[in-house]
């Protein structure tokens, strides 16, 4: 658990414009801020890159967004958007000595893979997905709110005491109010935030970087 009460991570890095999101300097930003991130992986002419929709062989390339971390010891969550990835993940992975990660977000097939692989990779948990699959296998929850704002302390705690890590999908990633929930994060011990919004997140639980 880290030693805040709160990891911060900044969705498809530290943007402050559309445009910059999965970009090198939406990551720059988020790394120099002491912040980890969420990132989307796809792959284009046997390489990994950096994109939400399907690549078109402009993009960033995984290997170089682990460059660009340089060694710090901030999370990466990788959104794994296509099967097939995880021997490539890995060896990157490894060859960065990068294990402050987790993979998630993909199909069932491809999570038992990367389970057989040995990856940490988090399952889902979410108002249309209640039943977390394989949650034995992970080493922790993604844990999402499309619809409404359905979990609380209780739902948090429940996965934090089977030895799970969590991270939370800020509910303003689906474009709702989330100072209200944010209330309940406060006193709640070794969780992950991702949000759209990581500085303004960094000073409502005051954490130090």
């Amino acid at each position: 658990m880290s030693k805040f009460n709160i990891k911060i991570l900044a969705h498809r890095g530290f943007w402050k414009e559309e445009t910059e999101k999965n970009t090198k300097i939406a990551f720059e930003r988020a790394f120099n801020s002491g912040f980890g991130i969420e990132t989307d992986l796809r792959d284009i002419k046997g390489e990994i890159v950096i994109s939400h929709n399907m690549p078109q062989g402009r993009e960033m390339e995984f290997e170089d967004l682990l460059k660009l971390l340089d060694g710090r010891d901030l999370t990466l969550a990788l959104n794994i958007k296509a099967d097939g990835m995880a021997d490539e993940i890995k060896r990157l992975l490894e060859k960065y000595k990068v294990s402050n990660y987790f993979t998630f977000d993909m199909s069932i097939p491809e999570m038992v893979y990367q389970h057989k692989t040995g990856l940490k990779l988090f399952t889902g948990q979410s108002d249309i997905m209640p039943h977390p699959i394989m949650l034995d296998n992970a080493t922790g929850v993604w844990l999402d709110s499309f619809y409404s704002d359905w979990f609380g302390e209780k739902e948090i705690k429940n996965i934090l005491n089977q030895d799970k890590e969590v991270c939370i999908v800020s509910p303003d990633l689906h474009k709702r109010e989330y100072k209200k929930v944010w209330n309940i994060y406060r006193n709640i011990n070794g969780i992950m935030l991702c949000t759209d919004y990581p500085m303004e997140a960094k000073e409502f639980f005051n954490v130090k970087n």
